[in-house]
């Protein structure tokens, strides 16, 4: 599918130059996650502290074909759509292996940091405010036309100050076409709408319709477990999840949301793909409940003191509980993945 002297041989896309990493200058540190498909590493790129997702290359012929057009696909719509919500794109390279190289995120995952907080549940001011971080990123996506096809909690990072939601992973992403069909690859079954689960019977290879609404019932799904902060569909495994979902029109119960918020998440999960909103709709809706929650605070003039120095308002609740993950490392840590020494990174080329 590739040389080893271009990026690709394919038709499938043609990387720009400009997107083109140098292994020579690459080097991999400790290994900080690991899905199906690949493992993420924290890295150095041009002294730049970056993510390093290395992709495994498959045993068989057809499993790296497979591979290698996921890689290929992931790599395209990445260079092409660039939004605050979005994982910064850096570069990539398909030799010695298939690295994709991102902005590091140090909050981790949004699974693992609702993980943290259990049984507590976010401040509903946080949680819409993290809604609107991932609407944004799909109204983007979706306005390249642009399907992700695999919204979790896993593929949405969180910013150190734990204020800002990016989302990454675009292996499971397409481009959406009103002519051709889907093949029937899908995503994590929990979050995944219906229509995608109904592909799954079908023999590998075949198509079936479906548009970019996939998304917004998965970001009912994400919505659901922000505010709760449980995982939907509790008790079952992912299979069973889904079954429900699509053959029985099983939902997580909506009846202790506020009518605005409910409305909000039982639109975006509605059976009928073309009854749910849009993001851009979606993004209004939650501007709109987020009004009525969060009134403009007062504001309060620093008090005044004899001393050069002016004490200044106090901190609100909402600043105040995001903050608090940063006490663990203070505002100033003392070792920083900039700080550490270059020996702690291994060069590319020599480890692989």
């Amino acid at each position: 599918m590739g040389s080893g002297n271009g990026f690709f041989s394919t038709q499938e896309f043609n990387l720009d130059a400009k997107w083109l990493i140098d292994p020579q200058q690459l080097f991999v540190g400790p290994k900080i996650g690991e899905g199906a498909h690949a493992k993420v590493y924290e890295g150095k790129y041009k002294n730049q502290t970056v993510a390093v997702k290395v992709v495994r290359r498959g045993e068989t012929p057809e499993e790296i074909a497979r591979r290698e057009g996921r890689f290929a696909r992931e790599v395209a719509m990445l260079s092409r759509v660039q939004h605050k919500n979005l994982v910064k794109f850096i570069g990539a390279c398909k030799e010695p292996i298939m690295v994709i190289v991102t902005e590091l995120l140090l909050g981790g995952t949004l699974r693992k940091y609702l993980l943290s907080m259990r049984p507590k549940c976010l401040d509903m001011r946080v949680a819409v405010g993290f809604a609107l971080d991932i609407a944004r990123a799909m109204e983007c996506l979706h306005s390249h036309g642009i399907i992700h096809r695999d919204l979790k909690p896993e593929n949405l990072i969180l910013s150190e100050d734990h204020k800002t939601v990016k989302l990454a992973d675009f292996g499971l992403a397409r481009e959406e076409s009103l002519t051709e069909m889907m093949t029937a690859e899908t995503g994590t079954y929990r979050w995944m709408a219906p229509e995608l689960y109904s592909t799954v019977t079908l023999r590998h290879g075949e198509k079936k319709h479906y548009n970019h609404k996939v998304d917004a019932y998965s970001f009912a799904i994400v919505l659901w477990e922000l505010i709760h902060n449980k995982l939907p569909f509790e008790g079952m495994s992912n299979l069973q999840a889904a079954y429900a979902a699509a053959f029985k029109n099983v939902r997580p119960s909506a009846e202790d949301l506020p009518e605005d918020l409910a409305s909000i998440v039982t639109s975006c999960w509605q059976e009928d793909p073309n009854a749910r909103p849009n993001f851009s709709k979606i993004i209004q809706m939650l501007l709109r409940y987020l009004s009525t929650i969060s009134p403009p605070e007062p504001v309060m003039p620093p008090k005044r003191t004899n001393s050069e120095n002016a004490v200044l308002p106090p901190e609100s609740p909402g600043t105040s509980s995001l903050m608090a993950a940063r006490d663990d490392v203070g505002e100033t840590p003392k070792a920083t993945a900039e700080d550490r020494p270059r020996s702690f990174f291994f060069c590319f080329n020599q480890c692989y």
